[in-house]
């Protein structure tokens, strides 16, 4: 790899005022609905006692996924030693703090008493995932300010590839942990299945690198940095791998429920009777987050377009976060079999219902904005202050004898 030089985004055009001024107001609309939330409780939400994680928790989860797996570009760098990825590493590791730090923001100021934050952090059951995602979360936050700092500093060189693996296993660990808190739980049978977590890792895989291209696009029309097609193509190809491993995944997942007979009922659920969620399973994720964005990554007449490949990385997200929605609150729209093989007309547990409603709230909606504003904000102002950004990309500044 020749010298690479990195700069700061001077932020110039309308556009980037625009998006500070956007995010900015969405921020302030979250902070507002958290405050409404937290003056008159849950039940100006679309939550009750059977959907307790509602809107804002895929938005969280769709951010903490994105988080972890954005940082496979460093990774990609540091731990496999693709020197060719490296100008993109600072960008990567940033975007994987910004990400999590938004996803945690929705999360907290969704619990409804944030202040409740601190027994959690002060009284652990390690019998509960929830615990540990304590210790993981605020982990892969430090190990990604450390694994940026390595980079950044020429001191520090010889401990980045160190650093790297590490910030590459926690981030593992960190994924199957947010993917177990569903595969461990027994009573709801959508998510009671040890594919969870690889399902999720692949999930945070995608979800990373779309989120990665749209700001790599962004970010080098801002600072008019040359974007080689040569450094374009291998993420751009890669992102559709792990489209199609996030599909084989969720196929293996409702094959695996199609095989025993109890469930039956939920696949029929999700598959055919669900109603706005079978639409966002098979129009949200099957067409618009997995057949367009593999159509537009890899037709001939559409893989050399970069407004083709910023289109898939926009549906992919869509995507994710319809397959999210469909896992997390579909999942629990499902009524409890709380006795099996037994004809329940009605209970005070609502097992007798057909499905539990949910329509999200505005206030909901606007939280689960504000994190995305959160993350875009944080980001920007980073890159305003410190050199993220290589000054080119161009094919002539690649070393290729080194990839």
């Amino acid at each position: 790899m020749k010298n690479v030089t990195f700069c700061v985004i001077k932020g110039s055009s309308p556009l980037f005022y625009a998006g500070i001024a956007i995010s900015i107001i969405f921020i302030a609309l979250g902070l507002y609905s958290a405050y409404n939330m937290e003056h008159h409780g849950h039940i100006i939400t679309g939550m009750n006692n059977q959907i307790v994680w509602g809107l804002p928790h895929v938005f969280a989860i769709f951010l903490i996924l994105a988080a972890s797996g954005v940082l496979n570009v460093a990774s990609i760098s540091s731990v496999f030693r693709k020197i060719f990825y490296h100008p993109l590493a600072r960008l990567s590791a940033l975007l994987a703090i910004t990400l999590l730090i938004g996803g945690l923001c929705v999360l907290v100021l969704d619990l409804g008493r944030p202040d409740r934050l601190v027994v959690a952090m002060t009284n652990y059951n390690f019998k509960s995932i929830f615990a540990w995602n304590i210790f993981l979360y605020n982990g892969f936050l430090l190990v990604c300010i450390l694994y940026l700092w390595f980079m950044m500093e020429r001191r520090m060189q010889q401990y980045y590839p160190t650093v790297g693996l590490i910030a590459f296993v926690w981030r593992l660990i960190l994924t199957t942990g947010t993917g177990s808190i569903f595969g461990f739980l027994i009573a709801r049978e959508a998510y009671h299945t040890a594919i969870m977590p690889p399902l999720f890792i692949a999930l945070s895989l995608s979800l990373g690198l779309a989120v990665f291209l749209i700001a790599l696009l962004i970010d080098c029309r801002e600072t008019r940095c040359s974007l080689g097609e040569n450094i374009l193509h291998r993420p751009k190809t890669l992102l559709g791998v792990f489209i199609a491993a996030v599909f084989y995944f969720v196929f293996v997942y409702h094959i695996t429920h199609l095989y025993f007979t109890g469930r039956h009922g939920i696949e029929y659920f999700l598959l055919a009777g669900g109603g706005v969620f079978t639409v966002l399973f098979w129009f949200g994720y099957i067409f618009l987050g997995t057949i367009l964005p593999l159509l537009l990554l890899y037709h001939e007449r559409f893989t050399h377009s970069r407004s083709s490949i910023a289109f898939a990385s926009v549906l992919t997200l869509i995507g994710g976060l319809s397959l999210l929605y469909v896992i997390i609150i579909g999942g629990q729209a499902y009524p409890l079999e709380i006795f099996p093989g037994m004809e329940v007309t009605s209970s005070a547990f609502f097992d007798g219902a057909s499905m539990h409603s949910y329509v999200p709230s505005i206030w909901e909606i606007l939280l689960g904005i504000s994190g995305i504003a959160i993350a875009a904000l944080l980001t920007v102002i980073a890159l305003r202050l410190l050199p993220f950004m290589p000054r080119s990309l161009a094919d002539k500044d690649i070393d290729e004898s080194l990839t």
